[in-house]
C-alpha cells in the first residue's frame, strides 16, 4: 500500500504495518489526560515515540469521554496547532484526531498530513480541506455524534452497516476532492458499539479489507472490548491490546494506532522473526550489557 501524503508518500509494506503513536494535548483523555501537560513533554513523548518505532504521531485536542462537552475550534486548535508546528519542524509524520473543519485547516496549514476524523465525516468540509491542502484523510465508522454515548440498533448486524456506512461516506470524501491513494478506513470498534459488536467487527476485518481495497487504521489501543474481556483499567489492557495488534495483522491492517510504541514494536518483530518474514542473522546474539537486569543490591547468604 501506498499513501500519498502533502510531501512524501508513505509506503506500507505488506505485513509491516505502520505504528502511529498517541499524543495527548488535552487533560482528559480515558487513559492518559493531563500525563504530558506542557507543549515541552508533550514534544518530547512523541519523540521518544518515534525513536520507539512510530511512523505517525497522532495529536489529539480533545477526546471521546462523553462526560465533557466538545471543545470550541479556537480553543482545541490553540492546543494542537503548537505541537504540530514542533513535531512537523523535526520531520514526524503527524496525523491530528479532530472533527472539526476550522482545526483541520489549521493543523493542515501547519504542515501536518493527515486528518483522523472521528465522526464519521459528519461535516463534508473536513475532507475539502484535506483536499486543499494535499492531506490524507481516516473516515471511521460511527453512526452517533461525537461525545454522545449511544449504541444503535445495528437492524442488518454491525459488520454490514460498517460496510454501508464507509461506502457511503467514502464517496463523500471522494466527492470533496480526497483521492483514493489519500483515504484510509476505520472500522471504529468501541465507537457507538458495544464490546461484543467490536468484537465481532474485528473477527470481519478481512471482509472489510476485501470490500474497501484501501489502508486500514486499526485502533484496538486500551479500548473498552478489551477491558470488558480481561477486567483491567485502560493503562492495564497492555497485554490484551498486544493481543487485538496480532490478530489485525494476520487481517492485513496497516497502521496501528497504539499508546505503547516500544512494546508493540518489540511485539511485531519477535513475531515477523518467528514466521520467517524477519531475516535473522546466524551470528545474532544480545549485547552483554542487556543479558542481566537487576533491581536493587543483591544480599548474599550469611552477609547483612
Amino acid at each position: 500500500m501506498r499513501l500519498r501524503l502533502p510531501t512524501t508518500t508513505l509506503e506500507i509494506p505488506a505485513g509491516r504495518p505502520v505504528l502511529m503513536g498517541i499524543v495527548n494535548a488535552n487533560d482528559d483523555s480515558f487513559s492518559d489526560g493531563g500525563r504530558f501537560s506542557t507543549l515541552d513533554a508533550q514534544v518530547a513523548h512523541a519523540l521518544q515515540l518515534v525513536a520507539d518505532g512510530a511512523g505517525i504521531i497522532d495529536v489529539g485536542g480533545e477526546s471521546g469521554v462523553t462526560d465533557t462537552a466538545p471543545r470550541a475550534p479556537e480553543e482545541e486548535a490553540a492546543l494542537v496547532v503548537p505541537l504540530v508546528a514542533r513535531l512537523v519542524a523535526e520531520g514526524v509524520v503527524v496525523s491530528v484526531d479532530t472533527w472539526k473543519p476550522p482545526v483541520a485547516e489549521a493543523v493542515l496549514a501547519e504542515g501536518a498530513s493527515i486528518i483522523n476524523d472521528v465522526s464519521g465525516l459528519r461535516d463534508p468540509e473536513l475532507a475539502a480541506a484535506c483536499a486543499r491542502h494535499g492531506g490524507a484523510l481516516v473516515v471511521m465508522h460511527t453512526r452517533v455524534e461525537p461525545k454522545h454515548k449511544v449504541f444503535p440498533d445495528y437492524a442488518d448486524g454491525v459488520t454490514a452497516d460498517v460496510e454501508s456506512f464507509l461506502a457511503e461516506r467514502l464517496d463523500v470524501a471522494r466527492a470533496a476532492g480526497v483521492g483514493d491513494d489519500q483515504l484510509i478506513f476505520d472500522p471504529g470498534p468501541d465507537f457507538a458499539k458495544t464490546p461484543a459488536e467490536s468484537i465481532e467487527l474485528l473477527r470481519a476485518l478481512p471482509r472489510l479489507l476485501g470490500r474497501f481495497g484501501l489502508p486500514v487504521l486499526l485502533a484496538v489501543s486500551r479500548k473498552d472490548f478489551v477491558g470488558a474481556l480481561t477486567s483491567t483499567a485502560p493503562r492495564d489492557r497492555g497485554p490484551g491490546t498486544l493481543a487485538a495488534v496480532g490478530e489485525g495483522v494476520d487481517a492485513g491492517a496497516h497502521i496501528l494506532r497504539v499508546h505503547e510504541v516500544a512494546a508493540t514494536a518489540q511485539y511485531l518483530t519477535v513475531r515477523a522473526a518467528l514466521r520467517g518474514e524477519l531475516e535473522v542473522p546466524a551470528d545474532l546474539s544480545v549485547p552483554e550489557h542487556l543479558r542481566r537486569q537487576r533491581v536493587g543490591p543483591v544480599t548474599r547468604t550469611g552477609e547483612s
